[in-house]
Formats: structure tokens, sequence, C-alpha cells
């Protein structure tokens, strides 16, 4: 006989769902305007040539508290991922993987500006992302914002996110997309690491890129 299932195991069941809807619905918003060469998306960007609309203005804030902008980055290449700082492991485990990937790249890994980007405003401010970025890497730069100026950014990289209430709890989780894009000097969009990219295969795709 099976045993009856405990709050527990509907919790575990549950959050095993959630990032399972998080990597659907992440890859289905980034790859959609991919298979519409020539027509108009969900969105109506779409290039003639196929290629997403990923990356674009946005107007944030650092963890030190200086205001950026998409232009700030150029020049280097980016590493972005959208998350936030009370994510209890999808977070953490990519932004490990981010800091893994461009240990093993070596001196290359200078060309290369990770960002951490928060989909929780509300409760990631500039001190706290300055206290979290610093667990994974000394050149990760964490970016906040108003709750207008990160929606324009996550529309910009395509990223879904949405709060999700727990009437059982004073606390929160935020649904998202868990992807790390991959933009160029100029700015472009040049590729896309799913989640569960191991460092290895992530660092050997961007020696591709870097040359």
């Amino acid at each position: 006989m099976f045993a009856p299932m405990t709050k527990t195991h509907a919790l575990l069941l549950g959050a095993a769902g959630m990032a399972l809807a998080v990597v659907v619905v992440g890859l289905f918003v980034l790859l959609q305007p991919m298979f519409n060469s020539g027509t108009s998306g969900l969105s109506g960007q779409v290039r003639s040539s196929g290629t997403a609309l990923v990356g674009g203005p946005f107007s944030l804030t650092d963890h030190t508290g200086k205001p950026v902008t998409e232009k700030t980055f150029l020049g280097k290449y980016m590493l972005v991922y959208f998350g936030y700082t009370y994510c209890p492991d999808v977070c953490p485990g990519e932004l490990q993987v981010v800091a893994a990937a461009l240990d093993e790249l070596g001196d290359k890994a200078n060309q290369i500006q990770p960002v951490f980007i928060t989909v929780d405003p509300e409760r990631d401010t500039a001190k706290h992302m300055a206290e979290y970025v610093e667990h994974f890497h000394d050149r990760l730069i964490g970016l906040t914002g108003t709750a207008e100026q990160i929606a324009q950014a996550a529309k910009a990289f395509r990223v879904y996110y949405a709060k999700v209430d727990d009437p059982d709890s004073t606390e929160y989780l935020m649904d998202h997309s868990s992807i790390v894009f991959l933009m160029g000097p100029d700015g472009s969009y040049l590729a896309y690491f799913a989640y569960g990219t191991k460092p290895d295969e992530m660092a050997r795709k961007l020696a591709q890129h870097l040359g």
C-alpha cells in the first residue's frame, strides 16, 4: 500500500511542477520568434531573417546604486540571467553554473560581463543585490529598478515572470523563465543556454563565440 501524501510531499511536487513550467514557458517565449521567419509573432516583432529579437533598451540600477543602461555594457560580451534573490534553488543553481563556466574559461572570461537582473524589485533592493551577487562571482553585477523598469527589461529579453502568492504564507515565490542569454559586444543577441546546461558545455560554447 502507498503511504498517504503529506503536505511536505505535496509542496515538493508543486515546486517540481513549477520548475518544469518555468522551463517550458521560458523556451516557448524565447524560441517562438525563431519559427516565424517573415511573419509576425506574438509581439509582432520578428525579423524577416528569423532572428529572435532578444535584448534592447533598458534603464536600471546596479548593486552599487549606479544607474546603468544597455549602453553601459557595450564593448563586452554579456551573460544575462533574470531571477530573484529569494529563489530557493533554480536561480542560485544557474548563477553557480555561470560562475563555474567563467572560471573554466580562464583569462578569456575577462571579455564577458555576467549580469543578474531581478524580477522581484519589491524585495531586491540594490543593497540586497550587493549582498547576494558576492556569493557567486566577483565580477557578477546585480541589476534592479522600479517595477516598470524591470518590466521593460524583461520585455526586451522576452522573459516571462509572475508573482505567485501563497495564502498559507507571508512570503511569495516568483514564477519566471530560467534562461541565460549571451549578448555580443554590440548588444546583439548571440545565443542562449537553457536550464540544466552544464558548466563545461556553457564554457565550450562561449569559447566558440569569443574566438
